[in-house]
């Protein structure tokens, strides 16, 4: 791929779109970088930016000019133009920009065009047929050793253009010393293959003078290869309502990129961070650590849907690809495929394997049930409380009604299910039913598609928290991570089940991993944390559970975990700092019974276990258990475990490692029920 410092716009108008498309082609496939905008999204004010930006900073401007061109009195390619011309004015007369193209018979004397226009030679591509001459004669231009070229057209050479260029310099990088570009550009070539186009260039401010100390260069930005982030799309259809079907309908995208085994996929929330935000593709590409951005806009009307995708180089800021889509929503399926292979395709990713089946493994054709589960979706992921979690589960159950073969479906109410009852069963009833049917539906959705990650995923989750059957839950974790290596959500459970079983370098391993690909998500920073706590890394639980709290500062439960690190510590001051900090929550209130024990505030330790009991009642029998082992009151903690065994507590799962049951583990009665529990080993 050539210097993105060379890119070409290519602006047109619509009718066109053929010819330009046959046009960019020939130079893409030449390594030229070319900014090919096939998008309808004109108009927009970010879009219009975006657009302002591009021409700002190419270095060869190709208007196609042609009878359809002339035949519009007005539109978006016209601005462009308009825009291109403005910038001449800035130049030199001697440097090349304008390129124009004719893609037809339009006589150059007659076609309505800027002035400017006139002043350079044009080139003729019949119909977009684009001649190695031409492409040669563009790369020729974009080489740094290319002479500049006399605007004039009397001086320019039969078949050629006049050409006006200048160093393309992308936005949102800072200007240091462009020798120091230089030693970047070079230090990244060493680095990877020409053919990617993820080579980093980082750029700096102008140079000092030579008196001047010369300033260290920052780390080059060095995105790993073929990582990619999905913003999500834009809602074009006019109806705020319509939020959920663009929302999921991305991320239904990004976990289509992500069963390509050779791309690395920023997860959900890290990519829905940016949703609103006026942030220039260069932080999203810093934040995220990628290389490469998709995104685009979804129209609904009805039973159809058009889906405008571009896939931009998130260094350069130019596009690799891009299309437009129209299509019945009952083709849904077959759409996700086409981008995800046309992404991989671009991103120069070698596709192992039936990319449609992985894609499409689980979904639907039905496009209510479709709809339905989107809605779910965005309920589920929305939420802030557990009691919110009845309306998710509610509109799966439609998804499910409409088509009775929906594994996804299953799966995702199966999850639902078991994260609502652990959350809110007030009685052992309540979470037995509730338990029973979120393993039915696992079950289902694994007779449905035995290769479909989120049900094994399910299965493991239902597993864990419902039967206590660890060992079926290992498994099922294990079998969900093969399948879905580059999932964040599978890391992050799959991980902390790790940690709880004892496996704490497997499990570190994967929360570490969830990091890279869900950075800014406070859910693997606190995975994470709750790892070290358990495997008794105290100060680097406490760390990591700082950043949870950078990115969430009002999540309570964060607060309590940070508390038991610190108390695991030794720092008694800060443990009871950190828990005081929400104490209406039962969660702070069980991390204060223990820390205000161990500083001799006995009657304010008693006080808050009350509290915490007067809020959640005998649900949290496992939590008693370690509160009384705290206190050395072995025997009222071993009662506890026991009736927590006897009500199927899911707070059992931490028994094996919790630290705050240590001074019960040479007691026979805790041995008997550790063995009662069968925990892998």
């Amino acid at each position: 791929m050539t210097d993105p410092g060379k890119a070409v716009f290519l602006s047109y108008a619509s009718q066109d779109a053929d010819a330009a498309g046959r046009i960019c082609e020939a130079l893409r496939a030449a390594g030229i970088e070319v900014w090919f905008d096939q998008s309808e999204l004109r108009g927009g004010d970010a879009w219009d930016r975006q657009i302002r930006k591009q021409i700002h900073d190419c270095a060869l401007f190709v208007p196609v000019i042609s009878a359809h061109s002339d035949a519009r009195h007005e539109g978006y390619f016209r601005r462009e133009w308009r825009l291109a011309v403005e910038r001449t004015g800035d130049m030199a007369e001697d440097v090349a920009f304008l390129l124009p193209v004719v893609v037809d018979n339009t006589p150059d004397a007659t076609a309505r065009v800027p002035d400017r226009f006139r002043e350079v030679q044009w080139s003729r591509l019949s119909d977009g047929q684009t001649t190695p001459a031409f492409v040669e004669r563009v790369r020729r231009l974009l080489s740094p050793a290319s002479p500049s070229v006399n605007s004039s057209r009397a001086s320019v050479a039969p078949g050629a253009a006049a050409l006006i260029r200048q160093p393309f310099r992308p936005s949102w990088l800072s200007r240091r010393s462009l020798l120091v570009m230089v030693a970047v550009i070079i230090a990244a070539l060493a680095y990877w293959d020409v053919d990617r186009f993820w080579i980093s260039k980082r750029q700096v401010s102008p140079p000092a003078p030579p008196t001047a100390p010369r300033a260290a260069a920052p780390a080059a930005f060095s995105p790993p290869p073929h990582s990619i982030a999905v913003l999500p799309f834009v809602n074009m259809s006019g109806d705020k309502e319509q939020e959920y079907f663009s929302d999921g309908l991305t991320e239904e995208l990004l976990n289509s990129l992500a069963e390509i085994n050779e791309l690395q996929v920023a997860a959900r929330t890290s990519s829905f961070y940016f949703k609103g935000k006026d942030v220039d593709l260069g932080t999203v590409a810093h934040k995220l650590n990628v290389g490469a951005v998709l995104e685009g806009s979804v129209r609904r009307s009805g039973h159809t849907i058009r889906i405008t995708a571009q896939l931009i180089n998130a260094v350069t800021g130019f596009h690799l690809w891009s299309k437009t889509y129209d299509r019945d929503l009952g083709d849904v399926l077959k759409l996700q495929t086409e981008i995800a292979t046309a992404v991989a395709s671009a991103l120069k990713v070698t596709l192992l394997g039936d990319v449609a089946a992985k894609v499409e493994l689980g979904g639907t054709s039905n496009s209510g049930a479709f709809d339905a589960y989107l809605r779910g979706a965005k309920a589920y992921s929305s939420k802030h409380e557990a009691k919110e979690i009845p309306a998710a589960i509610a509109a799966y159950t439609e998804a499910i009604r409409l088509d009775p073969h929906y594994a996804l479906a299953f799966a995702a109410r199966s999850i639902a299910l078991a994260t609502y009852t652990a959350a809110e069963a007030a009685t052992k009833a309540a979470m037995r039913e509730g338990f029973d049917k979120a393993q039915a539906d696992a079950r289902q959705a694994l007779a449905l598609a035995p290769d479909l990650a989120w049900a094994h995923l399910a299965l493991a989750n239902v597993s864990e928290l419902g039967t206590l059957d660890f060992t079926q839950a290992s498994d099922a974790y294990k079998r969900a991570l093969a399948l879905a290596p580059g999932n964040a959500e599978v890391l992050r459970l799959s991980g902390k089940f790790a940690a709880y079983m004892g496996q704490f370098d497997a499990a570190v391993a994967a929360a570490r991993r969830a990091v890279v690909l869900d950075p800014l998500a406070r859910a693997s920073h606190s995975v994470l944390g709750r790892t070290l706590y358990v495997a008794h890394r105290y100060q680097e639980a406490i760390d990591a559970l700082a950043e949870v709290l950078s990115l969430d500062p009002d999540y309570k439960d964060t607060y309590a975990y940070r508390g038991f690190a610190y108390y695991g510590a030794g720092d008694l001051q800060s443990a009871r700092a950190s828990c005081e900090t929400q104490p209406d929550y039962w969660g702070n209130q069980y991390c204060l019974a223990i820390t205000y024990d161990r500083l001799g505030r006995h009657a304010d330790a008693e006080a808050e276990l009350a509290k915490m009991k007067a809020v959640v009642g005998d649900t949290a029998s496992y939590q008693y258990a370690t509160v009384y082992a705290q206190w050395g009151n072995r025997a009222q903690a071993l009662d506890w475990l026991e009736t927590a065994l006897r009500v199927r507590d899911p707070g059992l799962e931490f028994l094996k490692t919790d630290p705050l049951l240590d001074p019960l583990r040479k007691e026979p009665r805790f041995q008997a029920i550790e063995r009662d529990l069968k925990f892998p080993t």
